[in-house]
């Protein structure tokens, strides 16, 4: 399977196409292009997320960074808090596949 979706045979077509026009979008035009890589966004997500609400045009006040908005977003969207929501344990799409099978371990690498 991963061969085949190396070379482009997925639901969704050539993946790795599809990434870099992206990637050369926000280099062309980085103010209508956001470009996040989840192993950064792991890695320092305050960072990223200041980063996104810039983007948005609607960055954090000092005194919404100073009162832990920041920290209260990244809590309630954490991999954890979204993966164990009920919306999220239950049902499955049309294709049959279950709604957990899209939520692994919100690892790097896994």
């Amino acid at each position: 399977m991963f061969d085949l979706f190396c070379k482009g045979a997925s639901l969704y077509g050539p993946f790795w196409n599809h990434v870099l026009d992206y990637w050369k979008q926000s280099i062309e035009i980085p103010n209508k292009t956001l470009f996040l890589i989840y192993q950064e966004i792991k890695k320092e997500p305050k960072i990223h997320l200041k980063r996104l609400a810039e983007f948005m045009e609607c960055p954090f006040s000092i005194e919404e960074e100073t009162s832990r908005v920041v920290d209260e977003i990244l809590k309630m969207y954490s991999f954890e808090n979204l993966s164990n929501l009920e919306v999220n344990t239950n049902g499955k799409f049309l294709t049959r596949e279950a709604y957990t099978f899209f939520f692994r371990r919100g690892e790097i690498g896994d």
